[in-house]
């Protein structure tokens, strides 16, 4: 490596998408770097899916035609994004290499034909991927053209999970280092419970599927060994890059799925986070599950600016129901995702495919052709972009984290729970949606980082939690914070054992109250609180509290629980401490939210509702996006350029329905708030 990793030399905001010119014939290409010109693209990822026309046997390679693309794009001004195409490997692979298929926890044996379909603890697979991967990089490392590599795609997507041999042979290397000992590993894992004892070493297995529930620590052990043998192949292929290019290293997140990767763990690896983000369809309010997202893909970067690697322009094709966006939609999605931090705005794909399995995928130039809205609107997308040159490189503030902890999800998502209604993506969404109504931004963050400063932390499903990262938020409340745990916290440790002293046990200092059992409703049942004289509605989930210091601010008028504390609040050293023992309501939730924000310190925004509003600063400017998702017009007290317009704002922003504005306006802390 000659010099350190930096962002891709592209100029102002990298826009564009995956380009798939094996799809297509050289007059094509032609006329496709004409229209990536028109609409302003200047940054495009290439190779993600060519293996088999790359290394056309094993050992044999021809460069031919993409050393002819790289050559188009470059003589065009294009960057490029260059991909390995290790996430599909050829026939040929699978036909020398049969050992190399994954087999399911159920016993299949995956098939060709798809993507991501091989062992990643295979020696063949990594011997192959490392392969590739420097013949690239020793043709395309130093290129001009080249500003940026793009390492497989979508790790952990569409399995992750292999029990094939090498994988269980590779687990048992991963425990012997991570344990040391068997005894340590019995103690770890519990095997006193049902008799699971180990004396050796080979008779540790996967936790393939068996007639009842798999000891639940191995089970969680196995996820972390997965996203080990996962990253472990992202950083051979990174490292071989590295020995031949200077230029920065990715892989393509995906924020919102768990796909079994911890996302904190692998953002250290990369050089520039990048995420895939494609809304649920299911969800009528997708905008507050990308916003999400984007503020999770920006919090493992550390705050940093990161690359929206891939979106869609309208509908794609893998979920139940493919709902296409409507006009302004895609514009809106993709300023909001700039708005929470990304410097790129990049697509799948820039062309559609006529065949193959994602032929119903929307893409940058449509099947309809350039006489199409989404056309016209790719266009629009890019003409504004260029008009943004001057944020990049600003970053977004918080005041408020969410816990949010793939480890502690890998657990809870385990069989046999108190209750299948109470999931982490529900409390977290249920949450960060009151916050994101409140207009007020938020990071997301490990129970064990340091929290200091910010002003509130909130732990909506911290199931597992380690006797250090609850000394942690102790301390933290200690020190003035304020923190606001939900139920079903704090309950085991990092083997999946619940805490001595009982449920909540490491928390109470911070919140002076612990649980003594707890009392998961039946399927539709509720049960009310008294807040304050306010009755709120809840459901699903009670708690028997024991005080240990705290005051009760609500209590329970039915249920199992009635007449006992549901909510409680804890004074420890400068801060405070919440607890929130039930399920309320979204009309509960912001009557509670409103107790906690005077406790914090933390105003909400006045905004009208559906319009979100995301500041982005330097040290001399900041930039506020505002982004109308409404059909009505709104007022909005803002000044400054208007940078997609042109115009000066003074006073008030006129923002119509469907909108966005982003306003650039001195720094000065009378515009920290709207």
């Amino acid at each position: 490596m000659t010099s350190t990793p930096r962002w891709p030399d592209v100029d102002g905001i990298a826009y564009g998408g995956d380009y798939t010119p094996e799809q297509w014939s050289r007059e094509t290409w032609r006329e496709d770097v004409a229209l990536m010109r028109e609409a302003g693209v200047n940054l495009v990822s290439i190779g993600i899916f060519a293996w088999a026309l790359l290394e056309t046997a094993e050992g044999e390679f021809d460069f031919t035609w993409l050393d002819e693309v790289v050559e188009l794009l470059h003589e065009n001004g294009i960057r490029v994004d260059m991909g390995t195409p290790t996430a599909s490997p050829p026939a040929w692979f699978f036909a020398a290499h049969p050992d190399a298929r994954v087999i399911t926890r159920d016993g299949v044996t995956l098939g060709f034909g798809a993507r991501g379909m091989a062992s990643h603890s295979a020696p063949a697979y990594r011997e192959a991927a490392v392969r590739i991967a420097t013949e690239l990089a020793q043709r395309y490392g130093n290129h001009p053209a080249v500003v940026l590599w793009h390492v497989h795609n979508e790790y952990g997507v569409p399995v992750g999970e292999d029990y094939s041999p090498h994988a269980v042979r590779e687990w048992r290397l991963w425990l012997q280092e991570r344990y040391g000992s068997l005894d340590a590993l019995n103690a770890a894992w519990g095997t006193a419970f049902w008799g699971q004892h180990y004396t050796d070493w080979e008779h540790v297995g996967a936790p393939a599927a068996a007639p009842s529930t798999v000891n639940p620590a191995q089970r969680l052990d196995y996820a972390r060994f997965t996203d080990h043998q996962l990253r472990a192949c992202f950083i051979a292929e990174r490292d071989a890059i590295r020995a031949h290019s200077d230029r920065p290293i990715t892989t393509n997140f995906m924020a919102n799925q768990h796909n079994g990767c911890d996302l904190w763990a692998w953002a250290r690896e990369v050089d520039i986070v990048s995420d895939d983000h494609y809304l649920w369809a299911a969800d009528e309010e997708g905008e507050i599950g990308l916003a999400i997202a984007a503020d999770l893909t920006r919090s493992v970067g550390g705050g940093a600016p990161w690359i929206l690697m891939e979106h869609s322009t309208s509908a794609v094709n893998w979920q139940p129901r493919n709902i296409a966006k409507r006009p302004g939609e895609m514009a809106r999605n993709s300023l909001s995702h700039l708005g929470r931090g990304a410097d790129g705005i990049l697509f799948f794909q820039w062309r559609a495919s006529r065949s193959g399995a994602e032929k119903f995928h929307s893409a940058m130039l449509p099947h309809a052709g350039t006489d199409s809205r989404v056309w016209r609107e790719v266009v629009d997308l890019g003409a504004r972009l260029d008009r943004l040159e001057e944020v990049r490189g600003s970053r977004v503030h918080a005041d408020v984290a969410i816990l949010w902890d793939f480890e502690s999800f890998w657990a809870q998502d385990l069989e046999w729970r108190p209750s299948e209604d109470v999931g982490h993506d529900e409390r977290i969404r249920a949450y960060y949606e009151r916050l994101w109504r409140d207009g007020i931004t938020v990071d997301f963050a490990l129970p064990g980082q340091d929290l200091s400063g910010y002003k509130l932390v909130i732990a909506p499903a911290q199931y597992m939690l380690s006797l250090a990262d609850a000394d942690n938020l102790n301390r933290y409340v200690e020190g003035g914070g304020t923190l606001l745990v939900s139920f079903f916290s704090a309950v085991v440790d990092e083997h999946d054992a619940v805490h001595a002293g009982g449920f909540g046990a490491p928390l109470e200092p911070a919140l002076g109250v612990r649980v003594e059992e707890h009392l998961p409703l039946r399927e539709g049942a509720t049960g009310d609180i008294d807040w304050n004289g306010q009755t709120l509605r809840a459901d699903v989930w009670q708690e028997d509290l024991v005080l240990a210091g705290a005051e009760v601010r609500a209590t329970y008028l039915g249920g199992p629980a009635a007449g006992e504390p549901a909510i409680t609040r804890n004074h420890h050293g400068a801060g405070v401490g919440w607890y929130v023992s039930t399920r309320p309501d979204a009309a509960g939730l912001a009557a509670i939210m409103t107790a906690v924000y005077a406790d914090a310190g933390v105003a909400p925004a006045d905004v009208p509702a559906g319009v979100e509003i995301v500041r982005r600063r330097r040290d001399d400017a900041e930039f506020v996006v505002a982004i109308n998702h409404t059909t009505e017009a709104v007022q909005l007290p803002v000044e400054g350029i208007n940078l997609l317009t042109r115009t000066e704002i003074t006073g008030m922003l006129s923002l119509a329905g469907g909108d966005v504005a982003v306003i650039r306006s001195p720094r000065t802390a009378a515009r920290e708030q709207v």
